[in-house]
């Protein structure tokens, strides 16, 4: 078919792609978070049409410009027994689309507006999207910054509005950047920062998503708070110290539906280069369930080696987590561990286990294939912590119940992916993930079905 008959999306999306692949940007990079991008560099560069998107002087000050970006995700899944046969879907293939656009504009050393809109589609899934999937149009990000202390080692930055937030592995609060809706908040964030050690203050309210265009419900009250800080240091390990606190309406568990009060603090030492990695994190959590207590607690071993200086930089890791479930159903308390905002594959690029009540054992390897190609492989195998509690969803919400089995084995997970970085613009991911189903499962749905999983993801962003 001829390129001027193809539909105009399409037509849009091939010379948007080409329009890319022909930018060569030199040192261009993107941030999971698009407000963390730096683009101040290319004050002094050669204008082209690209760098006039990407940086734009507003006045002979350098220091007062505006940048405009923004990226597309279309995305194409396919299931075969989600839930393992429980509900009866069976074969379910369904496209997934994101789009976003921002604009960053710096009014001088100073001050800062940030805002984004995003706009996420869901196509074909026979059970109609799930809250993870369709949003159609809403404001993802729009706030002021205003810098308190601006030195060359010294910083204190006041964030006041709308944000996405990201911390440490994002086992408590993540951005959630592998489903098609991402999170944010409203709210406050104070920053300080030094050469070597940052902290975070936040205080924030979630929002209720609805599919529909700019329909979603601002909580109008704090349910999040609390303070994170990293300490840097080169070859000496990173630490990270935090305390995090949450208050829910109506949250649901084994153990019943009850208002919950929950405190979060933990900390996490890790590093990330050549030779010898690791990422070790624990955290206990108390408050209140109702009028009984709670009392959660996880932990999580990370370890492996990445070869640097052979070919291919292959590495191989192995992961251990406890994550605390209930231990007496029906007795008011609570010891089931809250992950409270978490990434939604942390176990697996599409899992349908969650962070709580759960052991796992988790090995994984990475190699690069030529320059532009990642290809990684992983077992998870899946225990319950608690046979007084069940399973739940990658968002820790309530899914299946447990008590009634004695089994303890949940099933394994076989994965397999491939990213292929076409250029610092336009990447395709694609995964397989096959899940056979252990003794637990067996014994609490009936007629259960072993689990496939394929998707293939084609961004790009500018």
């Amino acid at each position: 078919m001829p390129t001027n008959r193809l539909p105009s999306l399409i037509r849009y999306a091939i010379l948007m792609i080409a329009f890319l692949t022909s930018a060569r940007m030199n040192g261009q990079s993107f941030k999971l978070m698009r407000f963390d991008e730096d683009n101040a560099y290319l004050k002094d560069s050669s204008r082209n049409l690209y760098r006039e998107i990407k940086y734009t002087r507003l006045s002979k000050r350098d220091s007062s410009y505006v940048s405009f970006g923004g990226s597309a995700r279309l995305e194409y899944v396919d299931f075969n027994n989600e839930d393992w046969g429980r509900r009866g879907i069976g074969h379910n293939g369904f496209l997934l689309q994101r789009y976003d656009v921002h604009a960053d504009l710096h009014l001088n050393d100073r001050f800062r507006i940030f805002a984004q809109i995003r706009s996420a589609w869901e196509t074909g899934r026979k059970t109609g999207p799930r809250p993870i999937d369709e949003d159609r149009l809403n404001v993802q990000n729009l706030f002021l910054d205003a810098a308190i202390i601006r030195k060359k080692d010294q910083a204190l930055l006041l964030r006041l509005g709308r944000q996405e937030l990201d911390y440490g592995s994002g086992r408590l609060i993540s951005v959630r950047e592998g489903p098609n809706l991402r999170l944010y908040f409203d709210g406050v964030k104070l920053m300080y920062s030094t050469r070597n050690w940052t902290i975070d203050g936040i205080v924030m309210m979630g929002d209720t998503s609805f599919p529909g265009g700019l329909d979603n419900k601002m909580s109008k009250e704090i349910n999040l708070w609390g303070v994170y800080s990293k300490m840097t240091v080169p070859t000496l390990p990173n630490i990270d110290l935090y305390y995090i606190g949450i208050r829910r309406d109506k949250s649901v568990f084994e153990e019943g539906s009850q208002n919950e009060l929950r405190h979060t603090v933990g900390t996490r030492v890790w590093k990330y280069q050549s030779g010898f990695t690791y990422n070790l994190e624990a955290a206990w959590q108390f408050g209140s369930f109702g009028n009984g207590n709670i009392n959660a607690w996880t932990t999580s071993v990370e370890a492996g080696y990445l070869f640097q200086h052979i070919k291919g930089k292959p590495s191989l890791n192995l992961r251990n987590d406890y994550i605390s479930g209930d231990r007496k159903r029906g007795d008011g308390d609570l010891q089931s561990f809250n992950p409270i905002y978490p990434k939604g594959g942390y176990f697996g690029f599409s899992p349908q286990i969650g962070p709580v009540n759960l052991i796992d054992i988790h090995p994984y390897a990475t190699i690069h294939i030529g320059k532009k190609i990642l290809a990684g492989a992983d077992v998870v195998m899946n225990w319950r912590y608690s046979t007084q509690d069940g399973l739940y969803r990658p968002g820790g919400t309530f899914n299946l119940p447990g008590s009634v089995s004695l089994k303890k084995y949940i099933g394994t997970g076989y994965l397999a992916s491939i990213v292929y970085s076409m250029n610092n613009f336009v990447s395709l991911n694609c995964g397989l993930q096959y899940f056979r189903v252990g003794a637990f499962i067996k014994d609490v749905v009936p007629s259960p079905k072993d689990g496939v999983f394929f998707n293939t993801r084609l961004s790009f962003k500018f």
